[in-house]
């Protein structure tokens, strides 16, 4: 038998006797507030209300843990809901957890203007390129296991001064976001730092020189490749090389201070072979840099297009694009060239002293010695194949 009550108070909610495992009392003073008593004993407070033709119950709380009075308001602002033909138990859509991609675009776009050039222009580098494996987790779900396994592929193929330089910069990313609220941990820390005490020796031999230079497609990475291979650049500074850094009538290129590691302006002459690729690149609508399609750098798809080159060339050993300036190098001291000039081509600073009272930019030698390397090349490709060779020959005036 229904118990019969006037109205549910907070003292008769815990005394009301069921009349069956499972029974509803509703208020008689507010309709769809009611009391839900299970197993005889487990007691609850609800609030029922029809959408349509559908029924909808919403628990507010067990008797005991929640207070009454604040159960009957939530009650009473459920039921106003439902008059303004609103469904309050309809799920509202979870917000889209941040991915690491997503969060990356606003950390950037945070940090723009606190980060000088180079080093804003490292972060996009290392942020969109070394991760971009994990741009499409959400934040939360990366664990130090998924940093862990990036961070040993990147040691070995770019060696452990690359690990380490993104390792860093990612974990200064989460903390940003730790900060902002997207996540709460930041599962950088506790990964190892690579030593970097024992510096790669590798570079090329003349064969595997010519046989990558064979093997370069007529992309954006099959360029740069050349390019390096051609100048001794590094990675970063011809995959973000920009169109005003170019005199083609002068045959050189000219690196700002915030491009180079050393901070300092590199001027760099051009060999044929070198004007040759520059002048056979398209230029790209309201694009500034040579290389890339999209974003405020150039090119950036370096893992995917090596692992692609690297199933076209197949080397024996393996090998990074900074071999290639090892390579270069090299080459010039086997082909004679004065250690001081090999070393002012790759923009490395001579010790302070001989700086000091030297102020010699050694122009024309650093061009000499890039022709003659790039003749050396035209050879070792001849020596490989015939194939394609022309395209180091210096054309006819």
């Amino acid at each position: 038998m229904r118990p019969n009550i006037k109205r549910l108070t907070a003292a008769n909610i815990e005394t009301i006797a069921p009349d069956s495992d499972d029974c509803i009392i509703f208020d008689p003073t507010m309709a769809g507030f009611g009391l839900r008593i299970r197993n005889r004993k487990h007691r609850t407070l609800i609030a029922q209300y029809k959408i349509g033709n559908q029924h909808r119950r919403i628990n507010l709380g067990t008797v005991g843990k929640v207070d009454f009075e604040d159960a009957r308001k939530q009650a009473r602002k459920i039921f106003g809901q439902v008059a303004d033909d609103k469904d309050p138990a309809e799920k509202k859509p979870k917000p889209r957890a941040h991915s690491l991609g997503i969060a990356v675009t606003q950390y950037l776009e945070a940090r723009r203007d606190a980060l000088k050039g180079g080093t804003y222009t490292a972060q996009v580098r290392y942020l969109n390129e070394h991760w971009a494996d994990l741009h499409d987790m959400p934040l939360g779900s990366i664990t130090r296991a998924d940093v862990a396994a990036i961070l040993t592929t990147i040691a070995r193929d770019r060696g452990p001064v690359a690990a380490n330089r993104g390792r860093a910069v990612l974990s200064k990313f989460f903390r940003w976001a730790i900060g902002e609220g997207l996540c709460d941990a930041n599962p950088v820390v506790g990964t190892n730092v690579r030593d970097e005490n024992d510096p790669r020796e590798r570079s090329l031999s003349d064969m595997e020189a010519a046989a990558a230079w064979l093997a370069a497609p007529d992309s954006d990475y099959g360029w740069i490749l050349k390019l390096i291979l051609l100048t001794g650049c590094r990675r970063a500074e011809v995959g973000d090389l920009k169109w005003s850094e170019i005199d083609f009538e002068a045959r050189t290129i000219t690196l700002p201070r915030e491009r180079t590691k050393n901070h300092q302006q590199h001027t760099l002459p051009l060999s044929e072979p070198a004007m040759e690729i520059l002048n056979s690149i398209p230029r790209r609508d309201g694009r500034e840099y040579l290389f890339g399609r999209i974003g405020p750098a150039g090119f950036t798809n370096w893992s995917m297009s090596k692992e692609d080159f690297d199933r076209i060339v197949n080397l024996k050993e393996p090998w990074t694009l900074h071999d290639l300036r090892r390579t270069v190098r090299t080459g010039l001291g086997k082909l004679g060239v004065q250690p001081h000039i090999a070393e002012a081509v790759l923009n490395h600073l001579p010790p302070k002293l001989i700086r000091t009272y030297d102020r010699n930019t050694y122009a024309a030698e650093k061009r000499d010695a890039l022709d003659k390397w790039a003749t050396h090349l035209k050879v070792a490709i001849a020596q490989t194949t015939g194939a394609n060779v022309t395209a180091l020959e210096k054309k006819q005036r």
